[in-house]
């Protein structure tokens, strides 16, 4: 909706939050067609989404797991790393230029406020920060 109403370009973020919640949720999309790309990423992690033409149905699970995803597109891509940050085990998100696009220095920002993030180049670098974290 317009303001005041619920932002769109919300909707990953919430999605994100929800799929950790306690209970079932529903989102319906009435903007964008290809706005729940982000849910097979999600689901990989290990979240409980069905979505069922312009609505997902969300049942809540007690933690996300680390993965390796995609991110999908810019609102997509940062909701996925936020929950990959509260994932257990490490997450892995690929075809970040959405990201990097949109956001400057989206890692430093989120390491400022004591994220274990880091942006590497090589599976060499990842297995880096892997050792790094422990």
């Amino acid at each position: 909706l317009p303001y005041p109403g619920f932002p769109t370009d919300m909707q990953p973020l919430m999605g994100v939050l929800l799929s950790v919640a306690k209970g079932t949720s529903t989102i319906t999309e009435s903007v964008w067609d290809n706005r729940f790309r982000y849910v097979d990423e999600l689901i990989r992690m290990g979240a409980s989404i069905k979505v069922e033409g312009n609505t997902a149905i969300i049942d809540g699970v007690s933690r996300y797991t680390g993965a390796s995803i995609n991110a999908p597109d810019l609102r997509a891509g940062a909701a996925l790393v936020i929950a990959g940050l509260a994932a257990e085990g490490i997450t892995v998100v690929d075809d970040i230029y959405y990201i990097e696009r949109g956001y400057e220095d989206f890692p430093a920002k989120l390491q400022s406020l004591g994220a274990q993030i880091e942006k590497v180049e090589s599976e060499r670098e990842l297995q880096k920060f892997r050792l790094k974290i422990g």
